[in-house]
């Protein structure tokens, strides 16, 4: 029986929209339209924005790690 989602694809998809969330953070227009919301379903975005932000040497380690997964071992 196959599976439809993968366990890598999630990962990669939960280590993109980190990514994506910091990186937004720092654009000035960007912040105050999405990432202004810290409750809720709008509150996902901020909070991933933070964890990239705190933890951007350990998101940054966990995105290579997945490139020389994705790319050499799959």
């Amino acid at each position: 029986m196959s599976t439809v989602y993968s366990f890598d694809g999630i990962l990669v998809f939960g280590l993109l929209f980190i990514c994506t969330c910091a990186y937004l953070k720092k654009v000035p227009r960007l912040n105050g339209w999405l990432l202004s919301e810290k409750k809720g379903v709008w509150g996902v975005f901020y909070k991933a924005a933070v964890i990239g932000t705190r933890l951007h040497i350990a998101v940054a380690v966990l995105c290579l790690s997945m490139a020389f997964y994705l790319i050499f071992l799959k």
